[in-house]
C-alpha cells in the first residue's frame, strides 16, 4: 500500500513539473528521496514489530504450555490429599481446606505432607513461578483481628514452604481474613466454618 502511494506521489509530481510548475528537478529528486526513506523506515519499523509480535506470542504459546503441565503435575502430586486445583488467567489456585483450628497458626502434622510434596514438586520442575499464600478465616471474631489472623496462617505456611525449599523471594503471604466473597461456607463457624480457616496457593508463571 505504500509503495503504491510513493508511485502516486512521484506521478503526480511529475505531472506537475510536466504542466510548467515552479517545481525544480533538484526539489523533485529530493522529495522522491525523501519519499523513498519514509517508505523503506516505515517497513523496517513493521518487520521490526512483527518480529516483537511473533516473539510475545510464542512467549504467550509457552507460558500456557507451562502452565498446563504444572496444572498436571500439581493434580498428580495432590491427587490423595483434599485439595481443589484450577488454572485460570495465567495464574494456577490450589486450595487446600480446613488447615487451622479456631483461632489456630500452626500447622497441622496432616497438612504438612501435602505442602512438602508441592515445594518438591515447585522447586524441581518449576523455578520460574511466583507463589502468593492466601490467608483465611472464618467470620468469628472481628474485621481487624481476623485480617491479623488470616496473615499469621499465611505467613506459617509461608515459612514451611521455604524451609521445604522455595526461594523465600519467590513467596509471599497476604491475608483475605474473613472477607465475604471468599468464605467457602458463608457465615459458617466453629465445626461447621472448617472450610473456611484455609489457605490458598496462587501460583503466577513468569517465562525465563
Amino acid at each position: 500500500m505504500r509503495a503504491i502511494k510513493l508511485v502516486v506521489l512521484i506521478a503526480s509530481i511529475a505531472t506537475l513539473t510536466a504542466c510548467g510548475s515552479l517545481v525544480k528537478r533538484a526539489e523533485y529528486d529530493q522529495t522522491v528521496a525523501e519519499l523513498r526513506d519514509t517508505d523503506a523506515n516505515l517497513a523496517a519499523e513493521d518487520a521490526r514489530l512483527g518480529a516483537a509480535s511473533d516473539s510475545l506470542r510464542g512467549q504467550i504459546q509457552q507460558m500456557e504450555y507451562q502452565m498446563t503441565q504444572l496444572t498436571e503435575n500439581l493434580q498428580s502430586t495432590f491427587s490423595g490429599y483434599d485439595a481443589q486445583i484450577a488454572q485460570l488467567q495465567g495464574r494456577i489456585r490450589v486450595d487446600m481446606t480446613a488447615h487451622f483450628a479456631v483461632n489456630k497458626t500452626d500447622l497441622r502434622d496432616q497438612d504438612k505432607e501435602a505442602l512438602r510434596e508441592f515445594s518438591n514438586t515447585i522447586a524441581d520442575f518449576h523455578p520460574n513461578i511466583l507463589i502468593t499464600v492466601e490467608g483465611f478465616t472464618d467470620p468469628s471474631g472481628s474485621a481487624e483481628y481476623n485480617k491479623w489472623l488470616g496473615l499469621e496462617r499465611a505467613k506459617a505456611v509461608r515459612s514451611y514452604l521455604i524451609s521445604s525449599g522455595l526461594s523465600a523471594d519467590k513467596v509471599r503471604a497476604v491475608s483475605y481474613g474473613e472477607d465475604k466473597e471468599r468464605q467457602v461456607t458463608p457465615g459458617a463457624t466453629g465445626e461447621t466454618g472448617s472450610a473456611n480457616r484455609r489457605v490458598a496457593l496462587v501460583i503466577d508463571y513468569v517465562v525465563s
